[in-house]
């Protein structure tokens, strides 16, 4: 099964507020620097109907594949939701399903319904691990995962590492098994158990990143042995700006300790490496 790949996206939302020093990088430039950096697609909304036309544009002529986030709170708001993304012409849907608060069996029914609106309408749909929607904590989604077995997951574990201060138990890694072997996506970010994103060093030596890249890997591998001839698996580098990048003191501004687009390309070039030995081993 030679032809299956993975796709390193970058997130645009954590475009926001890169520039020169002097100013934001416009609409085209960021697209530009993203080609240049090596990504091959931009996972964000769906974008706004002004905006449709230059985003399509510009998407074809980087040749970039597009994945959709959006933030579903009932089966109608996928249903209305897939046709525009059809429309566009996106690869998949990564939702956070909403909210925290629902829980047991209502929160199994809402997912489930979700599950069945994507697969009537032949859409790619992956539940992303994220705090503050339904998937608030480990312990409920690998209960979710077990109850739904059609249920695909977007990985991002730097929710669960910071909401359980660091989960560095032997149990809480048999939960993290759990969820990666439903791995469909997966989001990039180094955290701890203090803060969600990390600077995690021009190289990426911060001590951190072993474990993270441990999960990577284990997704990685896992979806590869379920993977179909031309499937594509999207990685998407995933480092957000202030309040989730760590920032200095500042009057007006928030200047960050980061050179978080440099920290994009050091993800990115972990992400290839993994991939790799992945792949050396099939």
């Amino acid at each position: 099964m030679g032809n299956v790949n993975i796709d390193i996206q970058q997130s645009w939302w954590a475009m926001n507020g890169l520039g020169n020093g002097e100013r934001e990088w416009t609409m085209e430039e960021k697209f530009e620097k993203i080609a240049e950096a090596g990504f091959t697609g931009v996972m964000g909304n769906l974008p706004r109907d002004e905006e449709s036309e230059k985003w399509r544009r510009l998407l074809d002529e980087y040749n970039f594949s597009f994945g959709v986030n959006c933030f579903p709170s009932k089966k109608e708001d996928l249903q209305a939701l897939i046709p525009r993304v059809k429309n566009f012409g996106a690869q998949y849907i990564s939702a956070q399903v909403m909210d925290d608060f629902i829980i047991g069996e209502e929160a199994v029914k809402l997912l489930r319904n979700l599950n069945s609106v994507a697969k009537e309408n032949e859409m790619p749909f992956f539940i992303e691990t994220h705090r503050g929607r339904i998937t608030q904590d480990l312990i409920r989604t690998v209960d979710y995962v077990h109850a739904i077995p059609e249920m695909r997951l977007t990985i991002d574990l730097s929710h669960y590492v910071l909401a359980g201060d660091g989960c560095y138990s032997k149990k809480a890694q048999e939960h993290f098994e759990a969820l990666l072997h439903r791995t469909s996506s997966i989001h990039g970010r180094v955290s701890n158990g203090q803060q969600v994103q990390i600077d995690i060093g021009p190289n990426g030596e911060h001590p951190a990143v072993e474990r993270f890249k441990h999960w990577w890997e284990k997704g990685m591998e896992y979806w590869l042995q379920q993977a179909k001839e031309g499937d594509v698996l999207p990685v998407v580098c995933e480092l957000g700006p202030p309040d989730y990048s760590i920032t200095h003191p500042g009057d007006d501004v928030k200047i960050e300790i980061s050179n978080r687009w440099e920290q994009a390309i050091v993800l990115k070039n972990i992400f290839e490496q993994i991939w790799e030995r992945v792949k050396s081993r099939k």
